[in-house]
């Protein structure tokens, strides 16, 4: 492992060849901006490369994908980076031909692996795209409306649209400056698609959860569950579920909020979110995963009530 500073990612870049860009499964607006704005960043370099991930883009993401996207260019790899990527075990379908072959990765995520062979890591960053905003003026790239597009809803995302307390004073700063520089963009309907429009299906399963929140631990602890049966019974699809973590801190008085989506009988995505001061990372670490201090997520498996069990003695002890 190597750390390398933002000099020496521009020049890796710069001289980079035929670019693979991972990005991880269940893909988010920041590792979405970071994949197709390194994309269009390489391509003003006049360098060939794609964008991989082992799910489908969303829907409404399609705004960040450039023109050609269903025409994108197939050639084998000479050059593989990763960015927004924690740990090789998020790349789903993609793990196993790319594991330790990854030369690059580009990461804020206090719980990274350190698996590339060199890594730019700002882990105070609220998002990968904060730090591919400050590489890309560094080497002086000229912006485009996708560039932009992508970079500011990279940002607006992973900082919950700058409410979370990952929010910085440079992504404020950042997103300021793209505003000026491209005032025709949107990004007032950017948000709203981001944060408020939801799809039947979301709103049916979000009122079948919320109707079945578990309090434990006096009241500071949720659970929210997003069984096979609930998204079966309301036809929720996996892209309906994005954000969904954000429902489990709306009580009052609660520090520690869990949802968790039942992936296949016995198979279990837990997603953290604290609101003050609970270490969730250090928590999902313990549980193989791994993330933001105020948010993380792991994997775990058995039945409702051992997985409970586990959580909730888990939590009880950061607490």
């Amino acid at each position: 492992m190597n750390r390398i500073s933002l000099k020496e990612t521009a020049e890796f870049l710069r001289n980079s060849k035929d670019v693979y860009i991972l990005i991880h499964r269940n893909p988010d607006g920041d590792c979405i901006g970071a994949g197709y704005s390194l994309q269009a960043v390489l391509k003003s370099l006049g360098i060939r490369s794609r964008v991989l991930c082992s799910d489908p883009i969303p829907e409404r993401f399609a705004f960040l994908l450039p023109e050609n996207f269903e025409n994108s260019e197939n050639f084998p790899a000479k050059t593989i980076v990763s960015v927004d990527l924690a740990d090789e075990k998020l790349l789903g379908d993609l793990e196993e031909p790319y594991t330790g072959n990854i030369q690059l990765c580009i990461d804020h995520h206090v719980s990274n692996r350190f698996y590339a062979e060199s890594v730019l890591l700002e882990e105070h960053a609220a998002a990968a795209c904060e730090i591919l905003y400050k590489l890309y003026r560094f080497m002086n790239i000229p912006f485009t409306e996708q560039i932009a597009k992508c970079l500011f809803t990279g940002m607006s995302t992973d900082t919950g649209c700058f409410k979370f307390d990952n929010t910085t004073p440079e992504t404020h700063l950042f997103t300021a400056e793209i505003m000026q520089e491209f005032p025709q963009i949107r990004y007032d309907l950017i948000n709203r698609e981001m944060f408020d429009v939801k799809s039947p299906a979301r709103i049916r399963a979000e009122m079948a959860m919320l109707g079945q929140m578990e309090y434990y631990l006096d009241g500071q602890c949720t659970m929210i569950w997003a069984t096979l049966e609930i998204c079966k019974e309301n036809q929720v699809q996996e892209s309906d579920l994005e954000g969904l973590t954000a429902l489990s801190l709306q009580p009052e008085g609660v520090e520690v909020g869990i949802t968790i989506r039942e992936r296949e009988p016995g198979v279990y995505k837990i997603s953290m979110r604290s609101a003050k001061d609970a270490n969730v990372s250090a928590i999902c670490q313990g549980f193989g995963g791994g993330g933001h201090i105020k948010a993380a997520g792991c994997l775990l498996r058995g039945t409702r009530a051992e997985v409970t069990e586990k959580l909730l003695k888990a939590v009880e002890q950061a607490l």
